[in-house]
């Protein structure tokens, strides 16, 4: 889910090419539930192999990630570790939500509702362990850089943002600011023309730069304060507060500056720990990590992977991994052209 806070948060729409040369840390579980979420079939099925296997996931992460190479954009990504105990209540809401979902695809399917079996089944996406593996294979063959973040790949982005060794986050949730992400990008993974729900128009989304500085200056407001207004409206930590969203939590922050205030003059009983949730988002885990080093990419376990493994056509894989190799080797090129002047 993430916290709500596009209401008050601004971004800048970028393109693509804005990206060239840039290393960008991927929000690698927010991602694959997107590639899971939209590569369906129109009735909502996903893509399988011949065995029934899942492939959208991979599907996804090959094609759209060659794009990205393509345009010169360094892509990492960083898969999320143990959750925290407290986000136990958030992932059984998001599985019963899933199961409910997958019901009402069912259902929209055998009464012939093809918009709606859609629909529903893009909620009813689930990653599993296999799909993980998988993942990460497919990532490593195709000289992406793979991470395993102690707890929330968020976190673990956002301090690579920080560090500098990254020059921003990758993800469609705003909890990456949370943990003091100084860029995050929106959108990276599914910029292009996107379907009109009940509809057969299209719209044309485009990356977003958001910047954590620029966003609480013009708001007025500190990280932890920032922080304090995403417990108000609810986070994968805590339910929000009911009656409190976005544009109220941050008039109420400004008026009286933390959640202790807030909870005092308006009679708030809070039923969560919320102590211990800031110190989620304002002290999370981290780890030492290296300066990122890009391998050359390995056609054929990509090959093996996608077309031996999961019956893709041979063809169209082959065009792409030269395609692939060609970004690599240009985008390499071009760096160590600009690190040297």
């Amino acid at each position: 889910m993430g916290t709500q806070l596009g209401d008050i948060i601004e971004s800048e729409v970028i393109s693509l090419t804005d990206l060239n040369n840039k290393s960008i840390a991927i929000d690698a579980f927010n991602t694959l539930y997107q590639f899971l979420a939209i590569i369906r079939q129109p009735d909502g099925t996903p893509l399988k192999d011949r065995s029934g296997r899942l492939t959208s996931h991979l599907s996804g992460l090959f094609y759209r990630n060659t794009n990205l190479i393509e345009h010169g954009i360094r892509l990492v990504y960083v898969f999320d570790g143990e959750p925290h105990e407290l986000k136990s209540k958030e992932i059984e809401r998001r599985r019963k939500k899933r199961e409910d979902a997958r019901a009402k695809w069912e259902l929209a399917l055998e009464e012939g509702r093809i918009e709606d079996a859609r629909r529903a089944a893009q909620a009813s996406s689930k990653l599993t362990d296999e799909i993980i593996q998988e993942s990460k294979e497919l990532l490593t063959a195709m000289g992406i850089p793979v991470i395993q973040a102690p707890s929330e790949g968020e976190a673990l982005a956002a301090q690579m943002a920080k560090e500098g060794i990254v020059w921003a986050s990758a993800s469609q949730d705003f909890d990456s600011l949370l943990y003091d992400c100084p860029r995050m990008v929106r959108n990276l993974s599914i910029t292009g023309r996107r379907r009109v729900a009940r509809s057969r128009s299209y719209k044309t989304i485009h990356p977003e730069l958001i910047e954590l500085t620029t966003n609480l200056k013009r708001l007025g407001l500190t990280r932890e304060q920032l922080v304090d207004i995403a417990i108000l409206i609810g986070t994968d930590y805590n339910a929000r507060i009911k009656g409190i969203g976005p544009k109220t939590a941050l008039k109420l922050m400004k008026q009286y500056g933390s959640i202790e205030k807030i909870v005092v003059e308006k009679g708030i009983v809070l039923d969560f720990p919320y102590n211990e949730i800031r110190k989620i988002f304002l002290e999370p885990p981290t780890i030492e990590i290296d300066p990122i080093k890009w391998p050359e990419p390995q056609p054929d376990t990509i090959f093996d992977i996608l077309c031996t493994q999961h019956d893709f056509g041979e063809e169209r894989v082959n065009r792409a991994t030269q395609r692939l190799l060609d970004a690599f080797d240009k985008s390499m090129y071009q760096s160590s052209l600009s690190e040297f002047f």
